[in-house]
C-alpha cells in the first residue's frame, strides 16, 4: 500500500537484476512487467514514460556495479593493464549508488504528478 516502497522495489530491483544478468536491457522487461506496470502504473497511477525511463536508468546503475557487464567493466581493465580486475567497478560505485538514490526520489516526485 506504499507508493514509496513500490518505487524502491522497482528501482532497486532493476539495479539488482541488472547486476545478476549483466544487462539492463534483459532486466527491464521482467521488472517492468512484474513491478512497474501492475503497481506503479496501474495501482498508483504513475506516468508510464517517466516510470520506464527512470527505471531503465536505475538498471544502468546496476551495470556500473557488476563484473558481469564485461564490455564496460572488465574489458577496460585489460586494455589499461590495471592491477585489479575490479578497479573500474570500484571507481564507478561511488557514482552509481547516489545516482540510484536520486532516481528513486525523482521517480517518486515526477511520475505521480496530477494530470491536468
Amino acid at each position: 500500500d506504499s507508493r514509496g516502497a513500490a518505487v524502491a522495489v522497482y528501482c532497486l530491483g532493476m539495479a539488482g537484476f541488472t547486476m545478476i544478468t549483466g544487462n539492463a536491457f534483459a532486466a527491464f522487461p521482467v521488472m517492468t512487467a512484474g513491478v512497474a506496470l501492475p503497481f506503479l502504473v496501474h495501482r498508483f497511477g504513475g506516468d508510464p514514460a517517466v516510470v520506464c525511463a527512470i527505471g531503465m536508468l536505475s538498471g544502468f546503475c546496476g551495470t556500473l556495479m557488476t563484473p558481469l557487464a564485461a564490455n564496460f567493466n572488465i574489458v577496460p581493465v585489460r586494455l589499461l593493464d590495471l592491477p585489479s580486475r575490479y578497479a573500474v567497478i570500484r571507481a564507478q560505485v561511488p557514482t552509481a549508488i547516489p545516482l540510484l538514490i536520486v532516481n528513486m526520489v525523482l521517480m517518486y516526485v515526477l511520475a505521480f504528478r496530477p494530470h491536468g
